[in-house]
């Protein structure tokens, strides 16, 4: 086929000896199969911000440290050159995040490098060789659902004990083969530490995660694990070895109702001697 223009760098650059045919086309990305030496990959060509449709970047984007001040400060101010570091930054959280992820024991393809907006890295295939289908194209029993899961509730865990939270996390951005499932398409994930949406971001995450397994076990629906998780992760006892239950109890707390009523009562008459002290001014 003929090579998409964004890959011909690679092409020409040797790391890259062939284009096979296109995967797949998504919000941020283009995904086409390639010929490494001898070796089978994937190339996703992320898109231009103008054409990516994926939304509020702003917000993803939200505590990620710049490399240099320079950089920085041409980000913050939204000139051309901010704007290219600030997508060569977008690029470059996906390459990142797969070496952290993989580091902490979550299944995430291998990546190979990103160069000029094309990141290399392992094609997911299933056991006949061919590409693993998308969590969203597979069926599965009861039983499968439940184990797979605890295993995607693991993995979660596992990237919120390395700092890190998807963001993005559904059906759609799961690969499966016979080993489980692998997590993909990771340049939105935010740091869980730094950016103030983090946790609206992992109960979004659980949630996808948990209604797509629900429609083959029911019973997940009840848990509560993007809670349970969040409680530990603040507290600072979450560790990759934590044996999450999916149960989590909110602690109601009786009204202090006398408590309340003094902190009406001492607002009430610091307003009346507001109001008397400004009589007494306009009185002199």
């Amino acid at each position: 086929m003929k090579i998409p223009k964004r890959i011909k760098p690679l092409v020409e650059d040797g790391l890259v000896d062939e284009v096979l045919r296109p995967l797949m086309s998504g919000k941020e990305a283009t995904v086409y199969v390639v010929r490494c030496g001898d070796e089978i990959r994937c190339a996703k060509v992320y898109k231009e911000a103008a054409k990516r449709s994926f939304k509020q970047a702003v917000q993803y984007q939200e505590g990620r440290k710049g490399r240099n001040t320079r950089r920085s400060r041409a980000i913050e101010k939204g000139s051309k050159y901010g704007r290219e570091q600030q997508e060569q930054e977008w690029h470059n959280a996906e390459v990142d995040a797969l070496y952290k992820l993989a580091d902490a024991g979550v299944r995430v393809p291998e990546p190979f490098g990103c160069f000029d907006g094309v990141l290399l890295m392992e094609l997911i295939t299933d056991e006949d060789g061919e590409v693993a289908p998308r969590l969203n194209d597979v069926s599965m029993s009861e039983e499968q659902a439940i184990e797979d899961h605890e295993l995607m509730m693991t993995y979660v865990m596992k990237m919120l004990c390395a700092g890190l939270v998807h963001g993005d996390l559904s059906e759609f951005n799961v690969l499966v083969n016979e080993e489980g499932p692998i997590i993909i398409d990771l340049p939105q994930a935010v740091d869980a530490a730094a950016n103030n949406h983090a946790r609206t971001m992992l109960e979004r995450d659980v949630q996808n995660m948990t209604n797509y397994y629900g429609q083959y076990a029911p019973q997940l629906l009840e848990s509560r694990y993007a809670k349970e998780m969040w409680a530990l992760y603040e507290k600072g006892k979450l560790l990759p070895d934590t044996q999450l239950t999916g149960d989590f109890a909110v602690v109601e707390k009786a009204a202090d109702v006398g408590s309340v009523m003094a902190q009406i009562k001492a607002a009430y008459a610091e307003k009346e001697a507001r109001e008397e002290r400004m009589r007494d001014d306009d009185d002199a």
